[in-house]
């Protein structure tokens, strides 16, 4: 895959889960991921990445979560998905361990977008799950491509991770990228009465290794 993938910031950031730093980074990546069709790989799109960085990441494979961006979960407080559960988890446990990477990228509703993220909370409302909400607005049942957080690992030095996920998706395209993941370690969360559906549907359509707190 050809990719150009570059640091633009580095900088100083306090949080409640401790000091981090965050950093920018940008890359150009072929094709539309979304594309129900075979893309042409023709275009190349802009995609950028922060990554919250703590600690000495190198003396062991260090904890990483790759989040992808959710606006109405992890500013808005939506109970309807468990992203905001599932950062603030991340930021936790690496604050605790007092080193780690959260990834944060910008691909908001698997990778559609939020205007079509919120059609697709009309089309729930309406009685369909997130698959089928996504698959009737004509896109894919998730549109996310991870080449730029494995990318964004690479350029950290990493070369073995313990993966933050319930996703067997991330966790291939981290060792399809050269990236071992020595362990993958749960993200599950527990559910709201809002969000079981929602959770039950990525165990259940999509693979998530979720199961302990959803019958």
């Amino acid at each position: 895959m050809s990719s150009t993938v570059k640091k633009i910031a580095d900088a100083n950031f306090p949080t409640r889960w401790g000091q981090f730093r965050i950093l920018g980074f940008e890359g150009y990546f072929p094709g539309d991921p979304c594309a129900i069709e075979s893309p042409t790989h023709t275009e190349r799109r802009k995609e950028t990445a922060v990554a919250l960085v703590m600690g000495d990441i190198h003396s062991e494979p260090p904890l990483v979560r790759i989040h992808s961006q959710c606006l109405t979960g992890d500013v808005f407080g939506s109970l309807r998905c468990d992203c905001r559960q599932q950062l603030e988890l991340a930021l936790k446990m690496i604050g605790e361990r007092g080193a780690g990477v959260l990834i944060y990228e910008q691909q908001e509703g698997r990778g559609i977008g939020l205007m079509a993220k919120l059609q697709a909370y009309e089309l729930q409302d309406q009685g369909l799950d997130t698959v089928e909400a996504n698959e009737k607005l004509g896109y894919k049942s998730d549109c996310r491509e991870y080449n730029l957080p494995v990318e964004v690992m690479k350029a950290l030095g990493l070369t073995q991770v313990r993966l933050l996920s319930n996703n067997p998706d991330k966790v291939a395209a981290v060792e399809n990228a050269g990236i071992k993941v020595v362990e993958r370690v749960s993200a599950e969360v527990e559910p709201h009465a809002h969000s079981k559906r929602y959770i039950k549907t990525k165990r259940e359509k999509m693979g998530h290794l979720i199961g302990k707190r959803i019958p």
